[in-house]
């Protein structure tokens, strides 16, 4: 019998793959060679807790790998991203800190540089066609380099998890062991995101095994614990006095914030794909920072500019959850609040106490906050009479429509009756 020779793949080049090591983004590898593409592997380290890091790259080449590269982003992701968005008070319907949103802009951004180095003509990601990080990843990478092609392994190869531990098997890939956890998870400098499993039921309360960077609160210590940050131009850039770089600086916080059970959030969020989604976050020095920032905010902006300043922030968490980070929009909004932020020095002093994070004082040398205009007390030098002509002014729009369009008597929408009525006796004769 004559054997059949398998027809050749026809080569299409390089592609530049985001690679975590997982189950999906190692079978990935021999999946894009399959169909053609010399794959170069791109792992970022953004303060993920992982301690198979150093493995990654030596991994990735033994499973077919042309070549692969360790980027350590957390001192970009900071600069780039975190800070920014704290200037922004970034919070995502209010709530959220968007820690995975920031890294995925700059996943993307790393796998686009890689591609251009390599000469790649396409870059690929390890997300489902279910995920809003999908969308992330691909319309920053067109923004970026539109000429470089977005592919989605996951997305496309339909293979359920079993199907893809066959394969993986089957192209001899080592892949993690270890039991898996109920949870999807997703970590970097910033803070945790878990889903899925239980947590799927907004009803259920998330379990002990949802955290792993904060401590119950209602186990947290019962002394309190205070903390100063100071801020320069926005940016916080010491921590009881004591300077520290970003990095350090954010761990720290972490971990003593973390300690007293600050920065927990469990939300259902409208996600980018259409649907609510339960999540629980983690997010202890972001909480923190962000609660610091806005009360600095309170004594260094002026009432016009906190108000315009408080729509754009809402505008900024919009666009960088739904992966406009590289937009017209997003550079114009962040040329506004680096504006706004030139005043925003200080220091803030932060209690954290049973999962919470309260201001207890401010103090900056661009106060606008002034003691004299301010107090009640001895000292007080605001001009009381100039009060009875501002309250005419300010007063008379309405007062001359109510003469116009009001004359009769003041009518309530609800029965009003007096609880008790007191009047003066007349005096006996």
């Amino acid at each position: 019998m004559v054997a059949v020779k398998k027809a050749a793949v026809e080569k299409k080049g390089k592609v530049v793959l985001a690679y975590s090591g997982g189950l999906d983004t190692s079978v990935a590898i021999p999946w894009l060679m399959d169909q053609g593409y010399d794959v170069v592997t791109m792992t970022a380290d953004v303060g993920q807790q992982a301690d198979n890091m150093d493995e990654m790259n030596e991994k990735a080449i033994k499973t077919g790998a042309v070549s692969a590269h360790m980027l350590d982003l957390r001192d970009e992701m900071i600069d780039n991203f975190i800070w920014p968005g704290l200037k922004a008070n970034a919070l995502y319907e209010g709530i959220y800190p968007l820690n995975s949103a920031y890294s995925r802009p700059l996943i993307a951004q790393a796998l686009i540089s890689i591609a251009q180095q390599e000469g790649a003509v396409a870059i690929a990601h390890g997300c489902t066609g279910k995920g809003q990080d999908q969308v992330r990843i691909e319309v920053c990478a067109n923004a970026l380099d539109p000429s470089i092609q977005v592919l989605a392994p996951v997305r496309d190869w339909h293979m359920t998890r079993e199907q893809e531990m066959e394969y993986a098997e089957k192209h001899n890939v080592p892949v993690p062991t270890t039991r898996m956890s109920p949870y999807s998870l997703d970590d970097n400098l910033w803070g945790r995101a878990c889903e899925c499993g239980v947590l799927e039921d907004p009803w259920n309360k998330p379990p002990k095994g949802a955290y792993g960077l904060t401590v119950d609160p209602l186990e947290a210590p019962d002394k309190p614990a205070l903390v100063e940050i100071t801020f320069e131009k926005g940016i916080p850039v010491a921590i009881d006095g004591k300077k520290m770089n970003s990095i350090k600086l954010i761990d720290h916080l972490n971990k003593l914030a973390g300690d007293h059970g600050v920065g927990r959030i469990d939300m259902v969020e409208n996600r980018l794909v259409g649907f609510k989604s339960r999540e629980v976050y983690e997010c202890p020095a972001a909480v923190t920072l962000i609660t610091a920032h806005k009360a600095l905010e309170t004594i260094t902006l002026t009432k016009d500019v906190m108000r315009v300043k408080g729509d754009l922030d809402r505008k900024f968490s919009e666009l960088a959850y739904e992966g406009c980070w590289f937009s017209p929009l997003m550079d114009a909004i962040q040329a506004f609040i680096d504006k706004t932020q030139e005043t925003v020095s200080g220091t803030v002093r932060v209690q954290f106490y049973k999962g919470q994070a309260v201001v207890e004082g401010m103090k900056s040398p661009n106060a606008i906050y002034r003691y004299d205009l301010a107090t009640y007390s001895e000292g007080d030098t605001f001009d009381h009479a100039a009060s009875v002509g501002f309250i005419k002014v300010w007063g008379l729009p309405i007062k001359t429509w109510t003469q116009t369009h009001n004359k009769g008597k003041i009518v309530f929408k609800s029965s009003i009756k007096d609880s008790k009525l007191a009047q003066k006796k007349p005096p006996k004769a």
